[in-house]
């Protein structure tokens, strides 16, 4: 595996550190005025979701791992378990539900989602970044309410409720963005 110096590291590279394989969630390059320069790291560990604040020195190496990504298709879920197959092989794996976190319920039957593997181990999932949903429920527009920045709250078909503009309604498919689980546009 490549090693990095401590400088180089960059926001979603994945490191070997203490045993475990970390995301870099925030990185901070530092200039103190008194001794040399270093970078501060919000590390987040892929296999149990906990957080680490590191400091590198330029000169501090680190390992860079490769995480090969396939695309698995949803085919359903059982007992906290998520069932996805590989498009190619056919091959089917069963990933945590716990894996997507808040973003699960834009999961639909047959969606194709991204997992990233190191050495056979799925260690992480992402949802494409713009998903269609129905609006189940949102209040009426309120008259002489202009359009200017103005949001009303909705609830989903899935449960998830978003800020949504003055003129959607009942029963309309918008897209909803999966990174900031916002109103995108409709569809």
């Amino acid at each position: 595996m490549p090693k990095i110096n401590g400088n180089e590291i960059r926001p979603g590279n994945v490191l070997e550190h203490n045993d475990g394989l970390w995301s870099a969630v925030k990185v901070d390059h530092v200039k103190p005025g008194k001794g040399g320069a270093f970078a501060q790291v919000e590390l987040r560990n892929l296999r149990n979701g906990s957080k680490l604040n590191e400091r590198f020195r330029s000169a501090d190496k680190v390992e860079r791992v490769r995480l090969e990504q396939k695309d698995q298709q949803f085919l359903y879920e059982t007992d906290g378990m998520l069932v996805f197959m590989d498009s190619e092989t056919y091959e089917q794996i069963e990933l945590p539900a716990e894996l997507l976190g808040e973003r699960r319920p834009f999961l639909q039957d047959g969606m194709t989602i991204t997992v990233e593997f190191y050495e056979n181990e799925a260690l992480n999932a992402t949802l494409p970044q713009k998903v269609n949903c129905r609006v189940a429920e949102t209040e009426p527009v309120v008259k002489g309410q202009t359009a200017a920045n103005s949001f009303k709250p909705a609830i989903l078909d899935n449960g998830v409720k978003v800020m949504v503009p003055p003129f959607v309604g009942p029963d309309e498919e918008i897209i909803v963005n999966t990174d900031t689980m916002d109103y995108a546009e409709r569809a």
